[in-house]
């Protein structure tokens, strides 16, 4: 722990990378966690493109019980802790695979939303911005075309802007905090290893691999907490 604490104090471009596992801490739940299906069906596949276009009402009852969700949750001890660090100067941004904007809710400024905002809703067609409401709502664009949340869908690209941006602050990057991720959904699992810096990784179901210098198994907002303490005391 000491020396993973001296390398955060001697880092001068430091990011982080965070998953669904961030987010679980505000009572979300992960795709891939033990809550396992959704009304007999795998989360990932009806977040899909495919279920989009061939099931859209399920798509729909499922992005909405998800947006009604985000509903009662709000930013917990680590989010707070991270924008924090940001208003500090010791982090200077954060890449993150979620799209629940918790990160923007704690107070974070420099937010790479790689997989997009569930808080966008958009026209399938002719792209025409939308509220929440009219999604949930079942309501239809003046097109005539089906309304869609703006996340990043499975069998979908991730949005360029977003993906070169993450790697622009990458490559200027010597330290990068891996948070609550599987580190399974390509491409944005390549990305905390595209270049060389130092990387910690902390996960409740974290794994050892040769690239990382520091594992740690334990729950993210206590172990940010208790990280942050021990900046202050050292």
């Amino acid at each position: 722990m000491n020396e993973f604490i001296q390398a955060l104090r001697s880092s001068k471009y430091l990011l982080a990378f965070t998953g669904a596992g961030m987010d679980t801490e505000s009572n979300l739940p992960d795709f891939r966690g033990p809550g396992g299906l959704w009304k007999n069906h795998d989360p990932r596949k009806l977040a899909s493109i495919q279920s989009l276009h061939k099931n859209y009402s399920l798509f729909r009852e499922f992005y909405t019980q998800r947006i009604a969700s985000l509903g009662h949750a709000s930013p917990h001890k680590g989010h707070k802790i991270l924008a924090d660090w940001e208003k500090e100067g010791l982090l200077k941004g954060i890449i993150t695979q979620n799209v629940s904007g918790l990160h923007m809710a704690a107070g974070n400024k420099n937010v790479i939303e790689l997989h997009g905002s569930i808080r966008r809703v958009f026209c399938l067609e002719c792209k025409k911005e939308y509220a929440e409401k009219d999604f949930i709502d079942g309501k239809k664009c003046d097109c005539g075309g089906l309304l869609r949340p703006g996340v990043t869908l499975f069998g979908e690209p991730l949005p360029q802007e977003s993906f070169q941006h993450a790697v622009d602050e990458l490559a200027q990057a010597d330290m990068i905090i891996i948070l609550g991720t599987s580190l399974e959904v390509f491409p944005a699992a390549q990305l905390p290893f595209m270049y060389s810096m130092k990387r910690a990784y902390i996960d409740l179901e974290a794994y050892p691999d040769e690239r990382i210098d520091f594992v740690f198994r334990e729950k993210i907002g206590p172990f940010l907490d208790k990280t942050a303490h021990l900046l202050m005391d050292t």
